[in-house]
């Protein structure tokens, strides 16, 4: 992707929301220029810090999923029997909406850090490790044998042959759940908190009814989400181009 298509589709974006703006004139649709001067006012008065709080709750989230469902995946994978015994609780537990245990986290790791990166690595756990073992699992016999024939075993086997195999999948992953982050994000950060770009919007600007201030922090937020998906993109360029040639 090209920036000065990146460049295009958020001029036409921006376009968009000043002629809407415009048309309803209403106060809790402020215009983008309120708006981005009530983001540069807000940055140096709190603003910087709570993007600073969310972005490193997310970072550290993703970086335990990853850490957590890839060997997992990769384990299933190389184990029919053990995925048989597991999947079936994959299949159970996968679709439940954990959000909703988000009170019962709050009240037995408290309402600090630990929390909201615990509910965010455990939604994301979930996600990363369906599509990395579906991915392990489709590698093809022969990619297997060339190396089992020269005497590895299940480490080798992982270190190197599942492990880059399956890598583009999960970059791909982890750029899917950056969106589920930054939603889950918001709603940890929404009460029980005094930190982060949810606490900012929710309780900071819309509960003292400064719509310029509250979406310069949802700008923020996507900002967020906009550096995050990049920042993965270019890891996926990096370490696996193989992937994107194909």
């Amino acid at each position: 992707m090209r920036r000065r298509d990146i460049l295009l589709a958020s001029g036409v974006l921006l376009l968009v929301w000043q002629v809407v703006a415009m048309v309803l004139d209403v106060e809790v649709l402020p215009t983008p220029i309120a708006v981005f001067g009530a983001l540069v006012e807000e940055i140096p008065q709190g603003l910087g810090r709570h993007f600073l709080v969310s972005g490193s709750r997310v970072v550290v989230s993703i970086i335990i999923a990853v850490l957590f469902a890839v060997p997992v995946a990769i384990a299933l994978a190389q184990s029919p029997s053990l995925d048989r015994l597991v999947s079936p609780f994959i299949t159970i537990l996968y679709p439940i909406p954990k959000i909703v245990f988000l009170p019962i986290i709050l009240l037995i790791l408290g309402i600090g850090n630990v929390s909201k990166v615990f509910i965010i690595s455990l939604i994301l756990f979930f996600q990363i490790l369906v599509v990395v073992r579906d991915d392990a699992q489709a590698l093809r016999e022969e990619q297997l044998y060339s190396v089992r024939s020269l005497g590895a075993g299940r480490l080798a086997l992982f270190r190197f042959v599942y492990l880059p195999a399956t890598l583009p999948a999960t970059l791909t992953a982890v750029r899917v759940s950056i969106g589920t982050a930054i939603a889950v994000l918001f709603f940890a950060e929404s009460f029980a908190t005094t930190s982060g770009l949810g606490y900012y919007i929710i309780v900071e600007s819309w509960g003292r009814l400064a719509y310029p201030e509250m979406y310069a922090g949802v700008v923020a937020m996507s900002v967020l989400g906009v550096l995050l998906y990049f920042i993965v993109d270019g890891l996926e360029r990096r370490l696996c181009p193989w992937a994107r040639r194909s």
